[in-house]
């Protein structure tokens, strides 16, 4: 019976001790997710190209036949388009959600004549948008979001080093900005 009690005020001991470890340690690692080190990156509605891993620590690209952009987005204010083109051999978009859950993902294969143009809004603004589609995004794909903040990652493919210069200039030239529509209506 005494071995009985001694196990179970070990093991409580031990549980309570995980526990206050886990507690304690959760404000570091809350600071380190995936939303606030694309955040670390820099201003909002931005693409940003993430350097190579030998380059520094943090938010990094790993696969050398990749080159990645990020963009952090808040669309309280109002829509942001996401928009690229160029001649790349592939290209892929996805969208995260604050907490890092993927909300949508595009890639050429799948867009539009390769093109990548994406309008992401709230429910509300997405039914006022779509009561009187402006010209610029009639053949963009709208994307509803739930939560206003989040960011994308956009990715090319660099199988040779000839790539890099068309990789280079698609990602340089991709837009994730506030859409002004120019209408009366505000979100």
């Amino acid at each position: 019976m005494l071995k009985v009690l001694f196990a179970v005020i070990t093991g409580v001991v031990g549980a309570a001790l995980l526990h206050l470890v886990i507690i304690l340690s959760l404000p570091y690692f809350s600071e380190k997710d995936a939303y606030t080190r694309v955040l670390a990156e820099g201003d909002r509605h931005v693409f940003h190209r993430l350097p190579d891993a030998l380059d520094r620590a943090g938010l990094v690209q790993n696969d050398p036949f990749m080159e990645t952009s990020v963009c952090a987005y808040d669309i309280s204010q109002g829509p942001i388009r996401v928009y690229a083109g160029g001649d790349v051999p592939f290209w892929s978009m996805a969208i995260y959600d604050a907490a890092s859950n993927e909300v949508f993902s595009i890639n050429d294969r799948t867009a539009a004549a390769g093109i990548l143009d994406v309008v992401l809004a709230t429910p509300v603004q997405l039914t006022v948008l779509r009561k009187s589609l402006p010209e610029p995004i009639t053949q963009s794909i709208l994307v509803e979001m739930q939560q206003a903040d989040g960011y994308v990652i956009l990715r090319t493919m660099v199988p040779q080093p000839s790539f890099s210069t068309n990789a280079s200039t698609f990602l340089s030239e991709a837009v994730c900005a506030p859409f002004d529509w120019r209408q009366r209506q505000q979100f």
